[in-house]
Parts: structure tokens; C-alpha cells; sequence
């Protein structure tokens, strides 16, 4: 980044809180070390979740997960379970819960303003008992993701209701962004591919190993 370009740089928390202020007790409140019952609920119904982790240089990625609802399986008030579907091998969350066990999680639930945040500690499992309940078309996922809550709390609906998120009146028509087939021969290029067989391709990784 060029930081010259930027005449007025924010550089302590100080400064910070001076210009906008401090929280309310009432939000400071809400953090808590474990899973409630409103927490619980909200895990179960959600059907998408993002999940932000770093590697051990602090090199940052943010990752969706989704499936049918309440797919994220809570062991107890400090645990849940991640199942990892088949995707694009990159590996790029789990890789970096190996050199750094820290986690972040938005919960999102179609409709429901309101947002979860979960934060904690993830390792990497494979014990068969655990996977098991998470099969789905007869196939369990070979690695889940297990995190160890340590604050949790939920967002209110001010980023929804600014951005109309849930209000489909307000959703432009999907053809104002070209499709996946069509931006990935733009950028990557592969010799002697048309965008019908990109697009083939892509559907047909949907129809065969979703799981």
C-alpha cells in the first residue's frame, strides 16, 4: 500500500476512541465465554457461515462454509464441530489452523438481520465417531473442524438494514456479473477451453462432489 497518498493515518487506539468513543455497557456485556441458548439456536437454523483465520506470518483469509441447517454440530457450550465438504483443495483455512489455532465465525441465518459471532481456538479432527453424524449422501467428511469457543456474541442489524441485504427488491439482476466460467477463462486463460466447456466443468463438480 501506498501510505503516502493518505494524509490523516489513525496510528493508536487513543486517537481512535477519541473520535468515535467507546462502547456501552450494554454491548460490553453481550461478549460471552460460551454458548447460550440464543447462541445455540441461532447455530442451529444458520445454513452459511465465514470463517476467518491467519497463518503463522499473520497472512489472512476469510472462507464460507454452508449446508442444510444446524450442519454445524455443537458438542456442548464450548465446543462445535465444522464438518470440511469436498472443495477446491486449496486448503487455505485448514492450512492455517495448523500454524495458528485462532478462529473467527459470522453465522448468518436467510432473513434474520442479526449476525453471530463466534471466536475461539480450532484444531483439525478425524475421529470417525465424530464425523459419522455428519454424513450426508453417504459420505462422511474425512476432516472437521473443531473449535473451542471463548467469545460469542451477536452483531445487531445495522450492516443489514444499510444494505437492504435480505430485501430482494434491492438485489441487482445476477447477469450484471459475468458467470464463474467466464471470469475464470478472463483470468486464468487455459489454452483451447471455450466458456461452455469452463461452465460444463464447473457444473458438473456441483452435480458430482458436493460431498
Amino acid at each position: 500500500m501506498n501510505a503516502s497518498r493518505f494524509q490523516e493515518v489513525i496510528r493508536s487506539e487513543e486517537e481512535l476512541r477519541e473520535l468515535l468513543g467507546f462502547p456501552s455497557e450494554l454491548v460490553v456485556r453481550k461478549q460471552l465465554a460460551a454458548l447460550d441458548t440464543h447462541c445455540e439456536n441461532f447455530i442451529a437454523y444458520s445454513p452459511f457461515l465465514l470463517i476467518g483465520t491467519a497463518d503463522a506470518a499473520g497472512h489472512f483469509d476469510v472462507s464460507p462454509r454452508g449446508d442444510a441447517p444446524g450442519f454445524v454440530h455443537i458438542l456442548d457450550q464450548q465446543t462445535l464441530l465444522i464438518p470440511e465438504r469436498p472443495g477446491n483443495r486449496r486448503l487455505d483455512t485448514l492450512r492455517n489452523i495448523l500454524q495458528n489455532p485462532s478462529v473467527s465465525l459470522l453465522f448468518l441465518i436467510p432473513g434474520v438481520e442479526e449476525i453471530l459471532r463466534v471466536n475461539g481456538r480450532a484444531q483439525l479432527i478425524r475421529d470417525a465417531a465424530l464425523l459419522e453424524p455428519m454424513k450426508v449422501q453417504d459420505k462422511s467428511p474425512l476432516v472437521a473442524i473443531a473449535l473451542e469457543v471463548q467469545e460469542c456474541f451477536l452483531h445487531c442489524a445495522k450492516a443489514a438494514k444499510r444494505s437492504h441485504l435480505w430485501d430482494s427488491t434491492t438485489w441487482p439482476e445476477s447477469s450484471v456479473i459475468p458467470s464463474l466460467g467466464q471470469i475464470l477463462l478472463d483470468q486464468v486463460r487455459p489454452a483451447n477451453t471455450s466458456v461452455q466447456e469452463m461452465e460444463a466443468s464447473l457444473q458438473e463438480s456441483y452435480r458430482k462432489r458436493l460431498y
